[in-house]
């Protein structure tokens, strides 16, 4: 009886952040389609590419956590959905700069060809730099919002970029080095965590949450961060391409600086683990309903398993 319990909470846990991660989707792609300009504008095979990026699949993991956060704190859609659309914007430009010859070198992102691939080298560079300025020029543009939570915004996430082209640079020079755990981190910190505490602080900006719980939420988001690197690396270990939608196994034929490389497998799955119990706790210091924030940190950590 306990193991049924057990499974239909699982699959009423599933089922209500799937249909979650939906709701995402439809907002952000409807914001997204409107932002960026339609593929037979000229030059079409920029637009082409970057809408094959944009629209080629993903939970929205990243906008979600803005919407999310932002609905704990009182925000509605309408307030969230360019913020939302501006972090999908930089995180794309990132994948297709990742995946390049010159930085890791990969045919498969979200079950279809890179951009490198379907298009050409150039427009893939070209289409990550203009995603890069467009998502700017998308918060910059928010009249849903103030002068001075624009700035703020454009502030926090042109810093959370930077902090995710640091982190790319540290990655791909410990390529083949034996690192330490303090090296791991600093790593991921910027090349995965940053991004994704910016989207929790977002959400918490946009609905003008106090100061106490911004540093809640902030501490929240980079223990997020944490916990989705944690988990894409032991998935990266234990599952198939068909699988991740992208090359399994590529971070050990790149050698790159793992935690499961660093600490072992599991090793790296009790990590997840202390993380995800970590994360739940600073939930429970905020007065708000939090519950959803922890399904999803729940979700994240489920992708240990």
């Amino acid at each position: 009886m306990r193991f049924q319990a057990e499974l239909a909470d699982n699959l009423e846990f599933m089922s209500e952040l799937d249909n979650f991660f939906g709701q995402v989707r439809e907002i952000v792609d409807a914001a997204l389609d409107g932002l960026v300009p339609p593929p037979e504008n000229e030059p079409t095979r920029l637009y082409q590419a970057i809408r094959w990026s944009l629209f080629g699949g993903g939970k929205r993991f990243r906008p979600a956590m803005v919407i999310a956060t932002g609905r704990v704190f009182g925000a509605d859609n309408e307030r969230l959905k360019r913020a939302a659309a501006a972090v999908e914007m930089i995180h794309t430009y990132s994948l297709i700069h990742d995946d390049l010859p010159s930085m890791d070198d990969d045919d498969l992102r979200r079950g279809r060809a890179t951009v490198h691939r379907k298009f050409d080298e150039a427009t893939a560079i070209l289409a990550g730099d203009a995603l890069q300025a467009m998502a700017f020029e998308t918060i910059a543009g928010d009249e849903m919002l103030s002068h001075e939570l624009r700035l703020g915004l454009v502030a926090g996430l042109s810093s959370a970029a930077g902090r995710m082209v640091a982190g790319q640079q540290l990655d791909l020079e410990a390529e083949g080095k034996t690192v330490d755990m303090e090296s791991v981190e600093r790593i991921h910190k910027g090349k995965t965590g940053a991004l994704i505490e910016f989207s929790v602080r977002a959400g918490g900006m946009i609905a003008g949450t106090d100061a106490a719980d911004m540093e809640a939420l902030a501490l929240f988001g980079e223990k997020l961060g944490l916990l989705f690197q944690i988990t894409d690396d032991i998935l990266d270990v234990t599952s198939t391409s068909e699988d991740l939608g992208k090359t399994a196994g590529k971070d050990i034929a790149s050698k790159k600086a793992t935690y499961p490389d660093v600490l072992g497998l599991d090793a790296a799955r009790l990590m997840a683990t202390r993380i995800e119990s970590e994360a739940a706790d600073i939930l429970r210091s905020i007065p708000r309903d939090t519950g959803h924030l922890a399904s999803i940190c729940r979700y994240v950590a489920s992708r240990n398993s």
